[in-house]
Protein backbone atom coordinates (compact mmCIF):
# COMPACT_ATOMS: atom_id res chain seq x y z
CA UNK A 1 0.00 0.00 0.00
CA UNK A 2 1.40 3.29 -0.90
CA UNK A 3 2.48 5.22 2.69
CA UNK A 4 1.24 8.86 3.38
CA UNK A 5 4.67 9.63 2.76
CA UNK A 6 4.83 8.66 -0.59
CA UNK A 7 1.70 10.61 -1.33
CA UNK A 8 3.65 13.88 0.29
CA UNK A 9 6.29 13.50 -2.17
CA UNK A 10 4.18 13.00 -4.88
CA UNK A 11 2.05 16.07 -3.77
CA UNK A 12 5.82 17.93 -3.90
CA UNK A 13 6.28 16.85 -7.34
CA UNK A 14 2.91 17.95 -8.29
CA UNK A 15 3.34 21.21 -7.09
CA UNK A 16 6.91 22.01 -8.61
CA UNK A 17 5.37 20.69 -12.14
CA UNK A 18 2.45 23.18 -11.86
CA UNK A 19 4.52 25.55 -10.41
CA UNK A 20 6.90 25.44 -13.47
CA UNK A 21 3.99 25.14 -15.96
CA UNK A 22 2.47 28.33 -14.41
CA UNK A 23 5.27 30.17 -14.41
CA UNK A 24 6.47 29.58 -18.10
CA UNK A 25 2.60 30.31 -19.13
CA UNK A 26 3.07 33.63 -17.86
CA UNK A 27 6.41 34.56 -19.44
CA UNK A 28 5.29 32.92 -22.53
CA UNK A 29 1.44 34.92 -22.33
CA UNK A 30 3.73 38.15 -21.96
CA UNK A 31 5.45 37.93 -25.04
CA UNK A 32 3.08 36.31 -27.07
CA UNK A 33 1.05 39.80 -26.46
CA UNK A 34 4.53 41.47 -26.53
CA UNK A 35 4.81 40.07 -30.06
CA UNK A 36 1.88 40.73 -31.56
CA UNK A 37 1.19 40.37 -34.95
CA UNK A 38 4.84 38.87 -36.05
CA UNK A 39 3.31 35.24 -36.50
CA UNK A 40 2.19 36.23 -40.14
CA UNK A 41 4.35 38.52 -41.47
CA UNK A 42 7.02 35.62 -42.40
CA UNK A 43 4.06 33.96 -44.48
CA UNK A 44 4.75 34.23 -48.39
CA UNK A 45 2.93 32.24 -51.14
CA UNK A 46 6.47 29.36 -50.14
CA UNK A 47 4.80 26.90 -48.74
CA UNK A 48 7.97 25.47 -46.55
CA UNK A 49 7.44 29.08 -44.63
CA UNK A 50 4.28 27.86 -43.90
CA UNK A 51 5.35 24.75 -42.67
CA UNK A 52 7.99 25.80 -40.92
CA UNK A 53 5.78 28.52 -39.09
CA UNK A 54 3.34 26.13 -38.13
CA UNK A 55 6.12 24.21 -36.89
CA UNK A 56 7.41 26.73 -34.50
CA UNK A 57 3.66 27.97 -33.78
CA UNK A 58 3.21 24.15 -32.28
CA UNK A 59 6.24 23.66 -30.54
CA UNK A 60 5.63 26.72 -28.36
CA UNK A 61 4.54 25.39 -24.98
CA UNK A 62 0.86 25.21 -24.01
CA UNK A 63 -2.08 26.29 -26.05
CA UNK A 64 -1.49 29.97 -27.64
CA UNK A 65 0.65 28.62 -30.81
CA UNK A 66 -2.20 25.71 -31.39
CA UNK A 67 -4.49 27.83 -31.22
CA UNK A 68 -2.80 30.95 -33.54
CA UNK A 69 -2.19 27.91 -36.26
CA UNK A 70 -5.82 27.17 -36.36
CA UNK A 71 -7.03 30.69 -37.07
CA UNK A 72 -4.54 30.91 -39.49
CA UNK A 73 -5.79 27.79 -41.33
CA UNK A 74 -9.67 28.68 -40.86
CA UNK A 75 -8.64 31.90 -42.60
CA UNK A 76 -6.71 30.38 -45.44
CA UNK A 77 -3.61 31.54 -44.40
CA UNK A 78 -1.76 28.49 -44.26
CA UNK A 79 -2.84 25.02 -45.50
CA UNK A 80 -3.89 21.72 -44.60
CA UNK A 81 -0.56 19.90 -44.81
CA UNK A 82 0.44 22.93 -42.55
CA UNK A 83 -1.95 22.16 -39.98
CA UNK A 84 -1.21 18.83 -39.58
CA UNK A 85 2.44 20.61 -39.39
CA UNK A 86 1.31 22.28 -36.42
CA UNK A 87 -0.33 19.51 -34.37
CA UNK A 88 2.32 17.34 -35.02
CA UNK A 89 4.30 19.39 -33.32
CA UNK A 90 2.33 20.68 -30.41
CA UNK A 91 2.12 18.88 -27.44
CA UNK A 92 -0.13 21.24 -25.22
CA UNK A 93 0.30 21.86 -21.97
CA UNK A 94 2.32 18.55 -21.64
CA UNK A 95 5.08 19.95 -23.08
CA UNK A 96 5.57 22.56 -19.93
CA UNK A 97 5.55 19.32 -18.07
CA UNK A 98 7.94 17.32 -19.81
CA UNK A 99 10.59 20.16 -19.44
CA UNK A 100 9.71 20.18 -16.08
CA UNK A 101 10.80 16.72 -15.61
CA UNK A 102 13.28 15.68 -18.39
CA UNK A 103 13.94 19.15 -20.13
CA UNK A 104 16.95 17.78 -22.14
CA UNK A 105 14.97 14.85 -23.35
CA UNK A 106 12.00 16.93 -23.45
CA UNK A 107 14.39 19.41 -26.14
CA UNK A 108 15.01 16.20 -28.50
CA UNK A 109 11.22 15.07 -28.93
CA UNK A 110 10.38 18.97 -29.33
CA UNK A 111 13.05 18.71 -32.26
CA UNK A 112 11.94 15.22 -33.67
CA UNK A 113 8.60 16.42 -33.76
CA UNK A 114 9.07 19.92 -35.31
CA UNK A 115 11.00 18.12 -38.29
CA UNK A 116 8.41 15.00 -38.74
CA UNK A 117 5.87 17.60 -38.25
CA UNK A 118 7.57 19.89 -41.09
CA UNK A 119 8.26 16.40 -43.74
CA UNK A 120 4.37 15.61 -42.49
CA UNK A 121 2.44 18.37 -43.85
CA UNK A 122 4.98 18.87 -47.00
CA UNK A 123 3.59 15.42 -47.52
CA UNK A 124 0.21 15.81 -46.77
CA UNK A 125 -0.24 18.73 -49.10
CA UNK A 126 1.30 16.50 -52.15
CA UNK A 127 -0.93 13.30 -50.98
CA UNK A 128 -4.14 14.73 -49.95
CA UNK A 129 -6.37 17.93 -50.47
CA UNK A 130 -9.32 17.63 -48.47
CA UNK A 131 -11.65 19.64 -50.81
CA UNK A 132 -14.65 19.58 -48.50
CA UNK A 133 -12.74 20.33 -45.07
CA UNK A 134 -11.55 23.17 -46.53
CA UNK A 135 -14.91 24.22 -48.93
CA UNK A 136 -16.29 24.42 -44.56
CA UNK A 137 -14.13 27.78 -44.16
CA UNK A 138 -15.27 29.53 -47.43
CA UNK A 139 -16.78 33.58 -46.50
CA UNK A 140 -16.19 32.42 -43.22
CA UNK A 141 -14.60 34.41 -40.07
CA UNK A 142 -14.37 32.41 -36.99
CA UNK A 143 -12.01 34.53 -34.39
CA UNK A 144 -10.43 31.88 -32.53
CA UNK A 145 -7.95 32.96 -29.53
CA UNK A 146 -7.72 36.86 -30.90
CA UNK A 147 -5.56 38.65 -28.63
CA UNK A 148 -6.48 42.39 -28.21
CA UNK A 149 -4.27 45.46 -28.57
CA UNK A 150 -2.54 45.65 -24.83
CA UNK A 151 1.18 48.12 -23.85
CA UNK A 152 2.16 45.31 -21.42
CA UNK A 153 4.31 47.77 -20.00
CA UNK A 154 3.35 51.56 -18.85
CA UNK A 155 5.33 53.72 -16.84
CA UNK A 156 2.75 56.34 -15.66
CA UNK A 157 0.41 53.34 -14.41
CA UNK A 158 3.31 51.54 -12.68
CA UNK A 159 3.63 53.44 -9.19
CA UNK A 160 -0.21 53.86 -9.01
CA UNK A 161 -0.66 50.09 -9.55
CA UNK A 162 1.69 49.32 -6.47
CA UNK A 163 0.09 51.68 -4.51
CA UNK A 164 -3.46 50.69 -4.79
CA UNK A 165 -3.09 46.60 -6.21
CA UNK A 166 -5.83 44.71 -7.29
CA UNK A 167 -7.13 41.90 -5.49
CA UNK A 168 -5.78 39.89 -8.95
CA UNK A 169 -2.69 40.99 -8.70
CA UNK A 170 -2.07 40.26 -4.88
CA UNK A 171 -3.28 36.91 -5.54
CA UNK A 172 -0.44 36.45 -8.26
CA UNK A 173 2.24 38.05 -6.22
CA UNK A 174 1.92 35.68 -2.99
CA UNK A 175 1.44 32.96 -5.62
CA UNK A 176 4.67 33.93 -6.75
CA UNK A 177 6.19 34.44 -3.83
CA UNK A 178 5.09 31.17 -2.47
CA UNK A 179 5.97 29.39 -5.28
CA UNK A 180 9.79 31.44 -5.00
CA UNK A 181 10.78 30.90 -1.82
CA UNK A 182 9.91 26.96 -2.09
CA UNK A 183 12.73 26.97 -4.75
CA UNK A 184 14.99 29.27 -2.60
CA UNK A 185 14.33 26.54 0.77
CA UNK A 186 14.63 23.65 -1.48
CA UNK A 187 10.80 22.33 -0.67
CA UNK A 188 10.77 21.51 -4.32
CA UNK A 189 13.52 21.25 -6.79
CA UNK A 190 15.66 20.86 -3.77
CA UNK A 191 17.07 18.12 -5.85
CA UNK A 192 17.55 19.41 -9.22
CA UNK A 193 20.65 20.15 -10.74
CA UNK A 194 21.54 23.87 -10.28
CA UNK A 195 21.03 25.23 -13.56
CA UNK A 196 17.62 23.94 -13.69
CA UNK A 197 16.68 25.63 -10.53
CA UNK A 198 18.75 29.20 -11.07
CA UNK A 199 16.48 28.86 -14.62
CA UNK A 200 13.43 28.31 -12.61
CA UNK A 201 14.26 31.25 -9.92
CA UNK A 202 15.02 33.64 -12.80
CA UNK A 203 12.07 32.86 -14.49
CA UNK A 204 9.73 33.07 -11.68
CA UNK A 205 11.50 36.50 -10.62
CA UNK A 206 10.58 37.56 -14.19
CA UNK A 207 7.07 36.50 -13.56
CA UNK A 208 6.97 38.78 -10.50
CA UNK A 209 8.18 41.93 -12.91
CA UNK A 210 5.25 40.62 -14.91
CA UNK A 211 2.83 41.15 -12.40
CA UNK A 212 3.50 44.28 -11.11
CA UNK A 213 4.05 45.83 -14.14
CA UNK A 214 1.40 44.95 -16.57
CA UNK A 215 -2.12 47.00 -16.75
CA UNK A 216 -5.02 45.76 -15.04
CA UNK A 217 -6.44 44.46 -18.39
CA UNK A 218 -3.39 42.45 -19.14
CA UNK A 219 -3.83 41.31 -15.60
CA UNK A 220 -7.54 39.63 -15.85
CA UNK A 221 -7.98 38.91 -19.44
CA UNK A 222 -4.64 37.67 -19.85
CA UNK A 223 -3.11 36.28 -16.96
CA UNK A 224 -6.10 35.46 -14.08
CA UNK A 225 -8.98 34.52 -16.31
CA UNK A 226 -6.96 32.64 -19.36
CA UNK A 227 -4.26 30.94 -17.35
CA UNK A 228 -4.59 30.36 -13.65
CA UNK A 229 -8.57 29.71 -13.76
CA UNK A 230 -8.47 27.48 -17.42
CA UNK A 231 -5.33 25.88 -16.63
CA UNK A 232 -3.28 25.94 -13.32
CA UNK A 233 -5.98 23.56 -11.24
CA UNK A 234 -6.59 21.36 -14.18
CA UNK A 235 -2.93 20.83 -14.34
CA UNK A 236 -1.82 20.22 -11.12
CA UNK A 237 -5.22 17.55 -10.60
CA UNK A 238 -4.18 15.75 -13.74
CA UNK A 239 -0.32 15.55 -13.03
CA UNK A 240 -1.27 14.91 -8.87
CA UNK A 241 -3.74 12.23 -10.47
CA UNK A 242 -1.50 10.69 -12.69
CA UNK A 243 1.57 10.60 -10.33
CA UNK A 244 -0.88 8.66 -7.35
CA UNK A 245 -2.24 6.91 -9.67
CA UNK A 246 1.38 5.50 -11.40
CA UNK A 247 2.50 4.99 -7.77
CA UNK A 248 -0.38 3.04 -6.72
CA UNK A 249 0.11 0.54 -9.81
CA UNK A 250 3.85 0.08 -9.14
CA UNK A 251 2.86 -1.32 -5.97
CA UNK A 252 0.48 -3.74 -6.72
CA UNK A 253 1.32 -4.58 -10.60
CA UNK A 254 4.35 -4.89 -12.26
CA UNK A 255 4.20 -2.11 -14.97
CA UNK A 256 7.68 -2.29 -16.23
CA UNK A 257 7.17 -6.28 -17.39
CA UNK A 258 3.47 -5.60 -18.49
CA UNK A 259 4.85 -2.77 -21.03
CA UNK A 260 8.02 -4.42 -21.51
CA UNK A 261 5.53 -7.87 -22.95
CA UNK A 262 3.44 -5.70 -24.61
CA UNK A 263 5.13 -2.90 -26.18
CA UNK A 264 2.71 -2.89 -29.52
CA UNK A 265 -0.51 -2.83 -27.06
CA UNK A 266 0.93 0.23 -25.52
CA UNK A 267 1.58 1.91 -28.47
CA UNK A 268 -1.90 1.16 -29.99
CA UNK A 269 -3.00 2.49 -26.54
CA UNK A 270 -1.21 5.63 -26.60
CA UNK A 271 -2.38 6.91 -30.16
CA UNK A 272 -6.07 6.25 -28.64
CA UNK A 273 -5.44 8.18 -26.00
CA UNK A 274 -3.77 11.23 -28.20
CA UNK A 275 -7.35 11.32 -29.79
CA UNK A 276 -8.87 12.87 -27.17
CA UNK A 277 -9.07 16.59 -27.81
CA UNK A 278 -7.79 17.65 -23.91
CA UNK A 279 -4.80 17.97 -21.65
CA UNK A 280 -4.11 15.59 -19.30
CA UNK A 281 -4.42 11.73 -20.38
CA UNK A 282 -1.20 12.15 -22.43
CA UNK A 283 0.85 12.74 -19.08
CA UNK A 284 0.54 9.39 -18.52
CA UNK A 285 3.12 8.12 -20.92
CA UNK A 286 4.57 11.62 -19.88
CA UNK A 287 5.23 10.17 -16.07
CA UNK A 288 5.84 6.86 -17.44
CA UNK A 289 8.38 7.67 -19.54
CA UNK A 290 9.92 9.74 -17.14
CA UNK A 291 10.39 6.49 -14.75
CA UNK A 292 11.95 4.58 -17.32
CA UNK A 293 8.80 2.22 -17.78
CA UNK A 294 8.11 3.21 -21.48
CA UNK A 295 10.49 3.51 -24.34
CA UNK A 296 11.24 6.96 -26.35
CA UNK A 297 9.24 5.42 -29.39
CA UNK A 298 6.20 5.34 -27.28
CA UNK A 299 6.53 9.08 -26.17
CA UNK A 300 6.88 10.12 -29.64
CA UNK A 301 3.99 8.06 -31.21
CA UNK A 302 1.67 9.81 -28.38
CA UNK A 303 3.22 13.07 -29.26
CA UNK A 304 2.71 12.92 -32.78
CA UNK A 305 -1.71 11.95 -32.29
CA UNK A 306 -2.03 14.28 -29.55
CA UNK A 307 -1.84 18.07 -29.53
CA UNK A 308 -3.65 18.82 -25.73
CA UNK A 309 -6.71 21.46 -26.32
CA UNK A 310 -5.24 23.07 -29.31
CA UNK A 311 -7.74 21.27 -31.64
CA UNK A 312 -10.90 21.81 -30.02
CA UNK A 313 -11.20 25.35 -31.82
CA UNK A 314 -10.93 23.46 -35.52
CA UNK A 315 -13.54 20.57 -33.23
CA UNK A 316 -16.37 23.22 -32.95
CA UNK A 317 -15.82 24.93 -36.47
CA UNK A 318 -15.49 21.77 -38.66
CA UNK A 319 -15.62 18.19 -37.17
CA UNK A 320 -14.57 16.38 -40.25
CA UNK A 321 -11.80 18.92 -40.52
CA UNK A 322 -10.78 17.65 -36.74
CA UNK A 323 -11.39 13.90 -38.19
CA UNK A 324 -9.09 14.89 -40.99
CA UNK A 325 -5.98 16.04 -39.44
CA UNK A 326 -6.44 13.63 -36.83
CA UNK A 327 -6.72 10.40 -39.40
CA UNK A 328 -3.25 11.83 -41.00
CA UNK A 329 -1.75 12.41 -37.44
CA UNK A 330 -2.89 8.37 -36.57
CA UNK A 331 -1.01 7.20 -39.64
CA UNK A 332 1.83 9.32 -39.14
CA UNK A 333 1.95 8.04 -35.27
CA UNK A 334 1.01 4.42 -36.17
CA UNK A 335 4.05 4.08 -38.61
CA UNK A 336 6.66 6.25 -36.87
CA UNK A 337 5.73 4.55 -33.56
CA UNK A 338 6.45 1.21 -35.00
CA UNK A 339 9.56 1.91 -37.01
CA UNK A 340 11.07 3.47 -33.57
CA UNK A 341 10.14 -0.12 -31.40
CA UNK A 342 11.43 -1.83 -34.13
CA UNK A 343 14.67 -0.05 -34.46
CA UNK A 344 15.06 0.12 -30.28
CA UNK A 345 14.55 3.82 -29.63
Amino acid sequence: MITGIEIYGIFKQAIMITGFVFVMMLVIEYINVQTQGLWTKGLKKNSWNQYLIAALLGAIPGCLGAFTAVAMFSHKLISFGAIVTAMIATSGDEAFVMFGMFPGKAAVITLVLLGIGIFAGFLTDKLYKPKKCLASFANRDFPLHKQDTCKCFQKDLFLPQLRHPSVYRIALLLIILALLTAILTGWIAGEAKLWIKATLTLATAFTMFIVISVPEHFLTQHLWDHIVKKHILRIFLWTFGTLLVVGILMHYVDVHTWLSDNMFLVLLIAIAVGIIPESGPHLVFVTLFAQGSIPFSILLASSIVQDGHGMLPLLAESPRSFLSVKIVNIIFALVIGTASILLGF
